[in-house]
């Protein structure tokens, strides 16, 4: 007989408030806004990372039409790595530590940053670009003024769901002893504490809805409402 999945959620919900409202789970060490704080860094500093790599790719190869085949193409092959495997593959080469860490996040975050520029950039229309430089702008003006602001849809879109990708899998932190809201998870299963488990991974969920939200209100402001209103959708 199955189980009522009504009856479920409300447990889930039960089990999460049970664990959220305990105030000993918000202080010291282990407390929910430390290991939050934590969470936060480790998945700022990979998107960072992977911003600073893939944009400039995908800027540079959407505008120059050199190379994007082969970058598109690295980019699927790393997004197709496993990333726990990264992980144990840069511990066993460098040692435990937030490397390992960062090395794995950063290479799940890049593709999707990389691909989405170089598209965007790509597939902005060739009369706009031409009619740019008729005008008398040098590439340089036609990259910043043209197609960066018409592609900023496609690029908004990498970037969230990079950064949708790293706070959902940032919880492998917690497999080589560092912080962040994957050691809820973690340290829950081995306590068999099934309340941490579940508060854990609603926190995860809570923070990557969070990250969605804010990458909708930047669209609101980073995306020229000409674009908007054109229907580009990011």
């Amino acid at each position: 007989m199955g189980e009522d999945p009504e009856a479920n959620g409300v447990n889930i919900i039960g089990l999460f408030w049970d664990w959220f409202s305990h105030a000993p789970n918000w202080h010291g060490p282990d407390g929910i806004p430390t290991r939050l704080a934590e969470h936060i860094w480790y998945s700022g500093l990979s998107l960072l990372v992977a911003a600073a790599i893939g944009l400039p790719l995908g800027l540079l190869t959407g505008h120059t039409g050199r190379g994007g085949l082969l970058a598109a193409s690295l980019a699927n092959f790393a997004r197709a790595l496993p990333t726990l495997g990264i992980v144990i593959l840069v511990v066993l080469l460098y040692g435990v530590g937030l490397v390992p860490v960062l090395a794995a996040l950063i290479a799940l975050a890049v593709p999707p940053i990389l691909v989405n520029t170089y598209e965007g950039i790509r597939t902005v229309d060739a009369d706009v670009k031409d009619a740019a430089q008729g005008m008398g702008m040098t590439w340089r003006e036609v990259l910043f003024q043209v197609e960066i602001p018409a592609a900023m849809p496609l690029i908004l879109l990498g970037l969230r769901t990079a950064a949708i990708q790293i706070v959902a899998t940032a919880t492998v932190a917690a497999y080589v002893s560092l912080g962040g809201l994957g050691r809820y998870i973690f340290d829950g299963f081995q306590r068999q504490d099934y309340n941490a488990v579940v508060g854990g991974s609603v926190l995860v969920v809570l923070l990557a809805v969070i990250v969605a939200g804010v990458f909708l209100l930047l669209r609101r402001f980073l995306v020229p409402a000409g674009v908007r209103q054109g229907g580009r959708a990011a």
